[in-house]
């Protein structure tokens, strides 16, 4: 009886891979405490199982290049890949995999939760998504395709991103909250 449920649960999943051209992974943070300075990822590559019949059991599975980091100026870039920061030549990715969705999606704008762990530079912690459902439809090649936003605040420091500096004026130069954003896309496995 297991594996006729088994079967079944399988059979009402579909696999969706992430389409790195039309999916942005973006973060924000403050600098000097007073502008937000924002960047992306460049690389980022993944699978989402859905499960439209029991969405709680559907998952979530990213794999980010750190390298491919860019906030439009070079030598920021360097800095963040610096030990001192992100650490690229030992933790060339960031993960994220999903543990549990809650709420059920089936109409563009309805909003749900992901929950999951979030790796960076070696350490894990639970991180929750505030998701949207953004739609579905049919590319001009007849693959189909499904599209979702996410939302979610760290403290960097979590992570064991403490490099900063103590300006004159009072405050810091890098703030430790970051702003998380995503805008995915991905197309039906055949």
């Amino acid at each position: 009886m297991a594996t006729t449920e088994s079967n079944a649960a399988a059979a009402g999943t579909t696999t969706w891979n992430i389409d790195p051209a039309h999916t942005t992974v973006e973060f924000a943070a403050k600098h000097m405490m007073i502008t937000s300075v924002k960047g992306r990822f460049g690389e980022v590559a993944g699978t989402l199982v859905i499960d439209e019949a029991s969405p709680e059991r559907s998952s979530v599975a990213v794999e980010i290049q750190v390298a491919s980091i860019d906030t439009r100026v070079e030598q920021r870039d360097a800095h963040l890949r610096s030990a001192d920061f992100l650490d690229v030549a030992s933790h060339p990715t960031i993960t994220f995999r999903s543990t549990r969705v809650e709420g059920a999606a089936t109409t563009p704008g309805d909003t749900f939760r992901v929950v999951g762990d979030l790796t960076i530079r070696g350490t894990t912690r639970e991180v929750v998504l505030d998701a949207t459902y953004e739609g579905r439809g049919t590319d001009p090649w007849g693959g189909e395709r499904v599209s979702f936003s996410a939302t979610a605040k760290i403290d960097r420091r979590d992570f064991g991103l403490t490099y900063n500096q103590v300006l004159e004026t009072g405050g810091i130069l890098v703030s430790n909250d970051i702003r998380l954003s995503f805008e995915v896309q991905a197309v039906k496995a055949a």
